[in-house]
């Protein structure tokens, strides 16, 4: 794996993939197989907010980019009609284009992604730390922190923190410690304009 993908993400290099995985439905969708393993259209759409026909629609919009593939279904006499979806895999990542349409494209996309990663973390402190454990927010931690740094320093800072999650990312659940429990990094670093 490269250094700058040490996870083994999907790396999405065409503007027209970036702005089809840019509606909410389909990233809600994709993000979801990510996290959960395959499931179908019926089975998602609770989750996107979509009927389960225009669920599918979007999942073969997916699938068109190479996002999404068919998944065998679950073991266990589950419906052999039913299409079954899996993300081909557990993460994504682009770099903003050099075009004018990937700009464009790639702004779009990065625009829901923190449009839902923002949702998520307002979900979260609604639902879930309530009720978390304290120990889990004292270790977790929060921050908001002001850099001034080149470039290359912000290229260099990228990559070690990548390098740094890759291990506890690249073994996923079925390596991890038995007390070991899901935690989602949000990562936004927003370079500041200059004067």
């Amino acid at each position: 794996m490269s250094l700058r993908n040490p996870y083994g993400d999907f790396e999405i290099t065409d503007p027209q993939a970036m702005r089809a995985l840019a509606h909410p439905v389909r990233l809600a969708a994709l993000s979801y197989l990510q996290k959960n393993g395959p499931a179908t259209a019926t089975q998602l759409s609770v989750h996107v907010d979509a009927s389960p026909s225009v669920t599918s629609w979007h999942l073969r919009h997916l699938e068109s980019f190479g996002l999404v593939s068919d998944s065998p279904p679950p073991e266990g006499g589950a419906d052999k009609r039913q299409r079954w979806w899996k993300a081909v895999a557990r993460g994504f990542r682009f770099q903003m284009p050099e075009t004018a349409e990937g700009l464009e494209a790639g702004r779009l996309l990065r625009t829901e992604m923190m449009s839902q990663a923002l949702n998520h973390a307002q979900q979260w402190i609604a639902e879930t730390e309530p009720v978390l454990d304290p120990r889990w927010s004292r270790a977790t931690g929060s921050s908001n922190t002001l850099l001034t740094i080149t470039l290359a320093e912000a290229e260099a800072l990228e990559n070690a923190i990548e390098q740094l999650l890759a291990p506890y990312v690249q073994r996923g659940t079925a390596g991890a410690p038995d007390d070991a429990q899901p935690v989602r990094m949000i990562r936004m670093a927003l370079p500041e304009a200059t004067n």
